[in-house]
């Protein structure tokens, strides 16, 4: 998985759960739940989405590395491939 193939499934994994954000606006660096203020049932979603998309398996252990765009991104590329 590239890191633009990853970008694009998160993407798409949060404007099912947060329509009304606006994908430009989102920030690489910063907390995805505060941008969007999206709540803890909203992420969840959020992580079954990526798993169901790509096939990765992200342990709950691991939920902090996909609280970014840019860290949910690197970790998909290298759990992915």
């Amino acid at each position: 998985m590239t890191p633009d193939d990853a970008k694009q499934t998160i993407l798409k994994a949060l404007l099912d759960i947060a329509p009304e954000a606006d994908a430009g606006s989102i920030e690489p660096d910063i907390d995805l739940r505060e941008q969007l203020d999206i709540d803890s049932m909203d992420f969840l979603n959020f992580v079954t989405a990526i798993h169901e998309a790509t096939g990765v398996n992200i342990p709950e252990a691991d939920y902090p590395k996909m609280f970014t765009l840019e860290g949910g991104m690197a970790y998909l590329v290298a759990r992915a491939g």
